[in-house]
Order: C-alpha cells, then sequence, then structure tokens
C-alpha cells in the first residue's frame, strides 16, 4: 500500500524527535482498514516514508483518530523540515509477511 500526501508539520510531546506529520483522516481511515495485519504491536504501524530525496523506515503512530508519521532529526536537518512546514509524503506500507525484525 503507497499514500501521497501533504501536511502540516506539528509538535507533540510524544516520543522522539517531536515532530510529526498527521495523516489525512481519509487516508488513516485506510490504514485502519488493515492495521491488525501489519501491526506489531500497540497499534503502531510499521512504514518506508519519503521526504523529498530522504527515505527512511519509522512506525506511524495512531493519535485522536489519525495516524502521526515521525520525521526524524537526519530527515529534519536532511530536507529542512520544522514545525509548521507543509510536507509531502509517502508513506508505503508492506501487506507482506516481513520478518517484524527489519522493522526493530
Amino acid at each position: 500500500m503507497v499514500l501521497n500526501f501533504s501536511g502540516e508539520a506539528i509538535w507533540w510531546r510524544g516520543p522522539a524527535p517531536f515532530i510529526f506529520v498527521p495523516v489525512p483522516p481519509d487516508l488513516s481511515a485506510d490504514i485502519k482498514a488493515i492495521s491488525a495485519h501489519v501491526t506489531y504491536g500497540w497499534g503502531v504501524i510499521p512504514a518506508t516514508v519519503t521526504i523529498g530525496r530522504t527515505e527512511y523506515t519509522t512506525s506511524l503512530f495512531p493519535k485522536d483518530g489519525v495516524y502521526l508519521v515521525p520525521v526524524k532529526v537526519k530527515v529534519q536537518k536532511a530536507e529542512g523540515v520544522k514545525v509548521g512546514d507543509m510536507v509531502t509524503i509517502q508513506i508505503e506500507i508492506c501487506l507482506d509477511s516481513v520478518s517484524m525484525d527489519h522493522w526493530k
């Protein structure tokens, strides 16, 4: 499953690095529909994310009915992402049975 969207980078006092981009509600509903098949616990969803020219693995966090995409510090620096910026994101969620060790 590949999803593309743009959203505003926000600060949330959750796990580091504190900058996240919320997935729009309609796309969050699509993720929720497959979540039982891809989560490795706590409702988090492993994903490969691309912002600009930077690709990285992370986990999407459920929060208030949508998912949050963490923007790692190395990505913030490489792509110049700051709170309040509009960020274009591609999320890839693997629907195949993959070893969850890849995501830890």
